[in-house]
């Protein structure tokens, strides 16, 4: 859920302007899944430019404040939103986690890496939501640690309907500060993409898994 309309679109127009979102109606991406895709998403690139970190920090950090207070602590879901994580962490000046995918096969075979006690408030950070499935599984490896979780906040969502599904499934709160439909709503507005181009992103988003 986005909660603001004009943070949604300008965080679309900064992610645009350094391409962590590539927008290519006619040279389709194929994702890991097999889902070929008009879209492209690689926020982490983002940390790269400080301008727009800081952007996207202050606006994730006032998120978290408005919506949970202040946590105990703030987690990232390792790999892609470690940094983010930490950015927001520091800005709320809180302590700060992450989570793996699955424990380390070797060591103390941690798959959360810091410092977490029983009843602890957590707020998961993440970079870009899909179907959620990663994202939700490292809020069961918190909660399974004894984590209260309040939420999840994350930088973009595609919204595809099976993500809504698994969130609720799971009842954890998620917001974005920014979404597909602002995205695409943007970029028809700065003239980024062609109407052409336009109408294919939209089917695209009404049947991703059958789109060709």
């Amino acid at each position: 859920m986005v909660l603001d309309k004009g943070i949604a679109k300008k965080t679309a127009e900064l992610l645009l302007q350094i391409n962590a979102i590539k927008l290519e109606p006619e040279n389709p991406f194929t994702w890991a899944s097999g889902w070929k895709s008009p879209i492209y998403c690689d926020n982490r690139i983002m940390l790269s430019y400080p301008e727009i970190r800081n952007f996207v920090r202050e606006e994730m950090a006032k998120q978290v404040e408005n919506l949970y207070g202040k946590p105990d602590i703030i987690a990232g879901v390792a790999t892609g939103a470690i940094g983010i994580g930490i950015l927001v962490a520091e800005a709320l000046g809180l302590p700060f986690i992450y989570v793996r995918p699955e424990p380390k096969s070797h060591g103390r075979q941690n798959q959360i890496e810091g410092s977490l006690e029983s009843g602890q408030t957590v707020v998961v950070i993440e970079d870009l939501i899909s179907t959620g499935k990663s994202s939700l599984n490292a809020v069961r490896a918190l909660k399974d640690s004894g984590a209260n979780v309040k939420g999840m906040l994350a930088i973009f969502t595609y919204g595809f309907p099976v993500a809504t599904t698994n969130f609720e499934k799971e009842e954890v709160e998620l917001h974005t500060l920014s979404d597909y439909e602002h995205l695409i709503e943007q970029a028809s507005e700065t003239h980024y993409i062609k109407e052409s181009q336009l109408n294919t992103l939209l089917q695209w988003k009404s049947n991703p898994q059958q789109w060709k």
